[in-house]
């Protein structure tokens, strides 16, 4: 249900994020973090997203939830209207219906009157729209600076210098994205993501918030405010809450409790990236010849139909590895895991919310990046001194010799290990510190945006 009602003098918001899971969270953490702030929250989004959010905002009576419906097909049925679980080759198409549902916004922003709207990324359609119903647009970007400004540089051709030597993508790397038609730019559909990726940036109006800490990249968010002009408003890294005494998945809690402090890696690679069968397998063996213990949240696109995780891993690697291990499919609850004392590191994909959520928790990173900004996330990890990157073969592939290697110097080697640990720890207190401060700072810039609207308006 649509209310309009003025609750007082509260900044009322409209937040449209893109459908996909990683851009879906943080949205709504930032949406409790300004509801708190006297802030009105309208979320809104496909009614599948919609689905798993009701019953996270039971707290939060400032939020509400608004439906976006898009067109349904025989193509694109509602379940698909998600990321989530969605067929690669049909990821285009949900991008189309996603635009050609302009109307709909057009609908709820007549019944709900907002003062202003925070859009996400492939939404240049959306400032445009808001510009006509003089609301003020503003873009939160959900991946961190240091990327955005990479990328920016490197498609628009600018000869500025980059702040850094370490963050870059390698020949082969960038080799690897022109086959896969990633930065193919004669490639109608990616020169049409590219533009509406840096249509909707530029499109923010004078500020653009960013899921970020200036402790972490403060010279990769002054690099991004000059490329494109605008004030860069970091958010906070914005890490998901849990309840400390919740009862769900106490199995993990129990396993994880047998083991010694920092003796245990946590591995997991998102909810829509997934290792190839080899460095699936390469990985397997790494661990297993690191000997550390570890927890794996392991999971497979939906097309694959796996329904036991012992069918993708090596054959007897479950009975070899015994206690030390634990595999798990389907969700975890990775907040709680990465806040046990038992772990010592993240062997991650280097998706931006997981490098986060670590640095958050105080967890040093094992990096095995895949693609898009995960490389750029992972050698910002090394440059931060947070962990290290697991280098890939000449055919981008893993090792597990070097996977070994890595985990046993994140974790187990002592000096190494001590190292990463305190500084990760400093970082973690500094966050925690300043995640107030940023949202705080957040909302003051948003409510002036929106004063000198009115007074143009006016």
């Amino acid at each position: 249900m649509v209310t309009n009602s003025k609750d007082n003098n509260a900044l009322r918001i409209l937040m449209f994020p893109w459908l996909g899971h990683g851009h879906i969270s943080p949205y709504l953490e930032l949406a409790k973090k300004l509801s708190r702030k006297d802030s009105k929250i309208y979320f809104c989004s496909t009614p599948i997203n919609l689905k798993p959010i009701k019953n996270k905002i039971l707290d939060y009576n400032s939020i509400e939830l608004i439906e976006f419906p898009l067109p349904s097909s025989q193509e694109l049925p509602p379940h698909y209207h998600t990321t989530t679980g969605l067929p690669p080759h049909l990821l285009p198409a949900l991008k189309d219906a996603f635009e050609m549902a302009s109307p709909q916004l057009s609908n709820i922003l007549d019944t709900i009157t907002p003062d202003l709207l925070i859009y996400d990324i492939y939404q240049p359609w959306v400032p445009k729209l808001a510009s006509s119903y003089k609301i003020p647009a503003v873009h939160f970007q959900t991946t961190g600076a240091t990327a955005i400004s990479y990328f920016y540089r490197l498609s628009m051709n600018l000869k500025t210098a980059f702040p850094s030597t370490i963050i870059h993508l390698k020949d082969i790397e960038l080799v690897r994205m022109l086959e896969t038609g990633g930065g193919d730019e004669s490639d109608p559909e990616n020169e049409q993501d590219r533009d509406r990726v840096f249509d909707s940036i530029l499109g923010s109006v004078e500020i653009l918030l960013i899921k970020s800490s200036r402790e972490i990249e403060g010279k990769y968010i002054d690099c991004l405010s000059d490329f494109i002009k605008k004030k860069i408003v970091s958010v906070g890294p914005l890490v998901q809450e849990f309840v400390g005494n919740d009862q769900e998945n106490d199995d993990v809690i129990t396993w994880l409790s047998k083991k010694e402090p920092f003796s245990t890696v946590y591995v997991s690679f998102g909810t829509e990236s997934f290792l190839s069968k080899k460095d699936l397998e390469e990985l397997a063996h790494g661990l297993e010849l690191s000997g550390v213990n570890f927890i794996w949240a392991l999971k497979f696109p939906e097309a694959e139909k796996i329904t036991k995780v012992e069918e993708a891993l090596p054959q007897g690697f479950l009975e070899r590895v015994g206690e030390k291990g634990l595999v798990l499919g389907g969700w975890v609850p990775q907040a709680k895991i990465l806040n046990h004392s038992s772990i010592g590191g993240f062997v991650s994909h280097c998706g931006w919310s997981s490098v986060i959520e670590s640095l958050s928790f105080g967890v040093p990173i094992i990096a095995m990046p895949l693609q898009n900004d995960q490389p750029l996330n992972a050698r910002l990890v090394v440059e931060v001194g947070v962990g290290l990157e697991v280098e890939k073969d000449d055919k981008l592939e893993f090792g597990r010799e070097e996977v070994a290697r890595v985990v046993k110097e994140v974790v187990v080697e002592e000096k190494s290990r001590e190292t990463f640990g305190k500084r990760v720890k400093e970082l973690s207190e500094v966050l925690k510190v300043k995640a107030d401060e940023d949202v705080d700072n957040a909302i003051k810039e948003l409510k002036r945006l929106c004063e000198n609207n009115l007074r143009k308006v006016e």
